[in-house]
């Protein structure tokens, strides 16, 4: 037992059990485990919190892969345009921007040249010639045209696939690439493209 007395020790004031004085300590140190408890249990979910928000920062970081309309599969991207020469600007003219080659037959190659002049005060560099489609293929000279000098650029046009009975039009473009302004000029290379009627089918007996 534990007595407690006044100043004066004139008088009894308190009488308190050794028991209480024990469970209030350990009702003490349970409060603390819970209170330390608590703060470790929050810490452990702020660093959850900051590893999903670290994670989400770097989905929105990282560069989608590009997806055609539909979303179904990643969409083949663009070619990239090609360079223009930096540099001077001249001027690049053309005989004839445009040949017709009549009419021939399905399966037949057309080849073409298209004369120009670089009637500027530069030099002149082709740095692409580029067809429409895969059947029309230029060909250009890489070296530098002086000014007031001549050059040829080839043009090849495939017309397999590209027929049908009674003649089908077609005009393929080229794409010419140069220190020029504006960058790109055209050439066009067209005609008509027949092709040979199916034999009918022999009788059968």
């Amino acid at each position: 037992m534990l007595f407690l007395w006044e100043e004066d020790n004139s008088a009894l004031l308190y009488k308190i059990d050794y028991n209480s004085i024990k469970k209030i300590k350990e009702m003490k140190s349970i409060k603390f485990l819970s209170v330390l408890t608590l703060a470790l249990c929050m810490t452990m979910v702020a660093c959850k919190t900051d590893g999903k928000t670290d994670d989400a920062r770097e989905a929105l970081n990282t560069t989608p892969a590009t997806t055609n309309v539909n979303g179904n599969a990643p969409a083949t991207p663009a070619p990239a345009a090609a360079p223009v020469p930096a540099g001077p600007l001249t001027k690049l003219t053309f005989e004839e921007n445009t040949f017709d080659y009549g009419t021939i037959m399905e399966g037949e190659k057309v080849t073409h040249v298209y004369s120009f002049t670089n009637s500027g005060d530069e030099p002149l560099i082709i740095s692409n010639a580029k067809g429409s489609c895969g059947c029309t293929v230029p060909d250009w000279p890489r070296e530098p045209i002086a000014p007031g000098d001549k050059g040829e650029i080839k043009v090849v046009f495939d017309s397999k696939g590209k027929g049908k009975v009674g003649g089908q039009n077609q005009s393929k473009r080229v794409t010419i690439t140069a220190n020029t302004d504006p960058a790109n000029s055209y050439l066009t290379i067209k005609g008509s493209v027949d092709k040979e009627a199916a034999e009918p089918a022999a009788p059968t007996s």
